[in-house]
């Protein structure tokens, strides 16, 4: 079938700051497909939306090449077009860097750097049909910001900064933006696994706006740079985290003088 909305990609989306995009691009009128490779997670997802005929499901493994473009297939086959990429799945797996295994570093990294590579080059030519797109790699300030616990996640996630520069500069002048959003801490299943009390009063104590950021202030973003607004943008990283990337150390004692 063709469609006349535009339609959106978001990987990961079953939950979370994905889920809080798939929201974010409804509400602007477009069409949508989700991609995740947790099906039941998934098929309780897509149960809000029942039958609507703008909001298709399909389970995939973003790191499997194969599953990857036989999904971009689907929503082809679907939808009829592509007009923007949300490369948001992501995994962690929180160890001090002593303990990572080789499988866990490969597995983290399948994910959050291939993953979004090979979902990129699997929609490329569908976005060329349709003229203007937009991409948008959801990175982590992580990636900004070196801490323990993250030897795999923050330098997957510093790589696929640098991976959306690459790309944008590859596909600039055919009418493709790609950008990248780095979230700062937000409340998400992933990040609880790591946030025990005291990380959390560490954080607030180092954000200059002092709180936790929400998976909808993420989702803002995420659209704004797929917007005709943001038509000017392209290869930039941008870090929604409350100024915790642009703070120094001591923040907490600045406030008690």
């Amino acid at each position: 079938m063709s469609i006349n909305k535009k339609v959106v990609i978001v990987t990961g989306g079953a939950r979370g700051i994905g889920l809080a995009i798939v929201h974010r691009f409804i509400k602007e009128d477009y069409a949508v497909a989700i991609l995740d490779k947790d099906e039941l997670t998934l098929q309780e997802t897509m149960a809000q939306w029942h039958d609507k005929i703008e909001v298709l499901g399909v389970v995939c493994d973003v790191s499997d090449e194969k599953l990857v473009y036989e999904s971009i297939d689907k929503v082809i086959a679907h939808y009829g077009r592509i007009d923007a990429l949300i490369n948001n799945a992501g995994i962690a797996i929180f160890k001090p860097a002593i303990e990572l295994t080789f499988d866990e570093w490969s597995m983290v990294l399948a994910t959050n750097l291939n993953g979004p590579f090979l979902c990129t080059q699997a929609c490329i030519p569908h976005m060329l049909t349709v003229g203007q797109a937009a991409v948008v790699n959801i990175a982590s300030i992580s990636g900004v910001r070196a801490s323990t616990l993250r030897i795999a996640y923050g330098t997957s996630k510093a790589a696929l900064m640098h991976l959306t520069k690459q790309q944008a500069v590859e596909y600039g002048d055919k009418g493709i933006r790609i950008n990248a959003v780095a979230p700062g801490p937000v409340p998400t299943e992933m990040s609880v696994q790591v946030h025990s009390t005291d990380i959390k009063k560490a954080y607030m104590n180092a954000i200059p706006l002092a709180r936790f950021g929400t998976a909808d202030e993420i989702a803002n973003v995420v659209y704004f740079l797929c917007s005709e607004e943001a038509r000017y943008i392209n290869g930039q990283i941008i870090a929604v985290d409350g100024g915790f990337d642009a703070a120094g150390v001591g923040l907490e004692a600045l406030r008690q003088s």
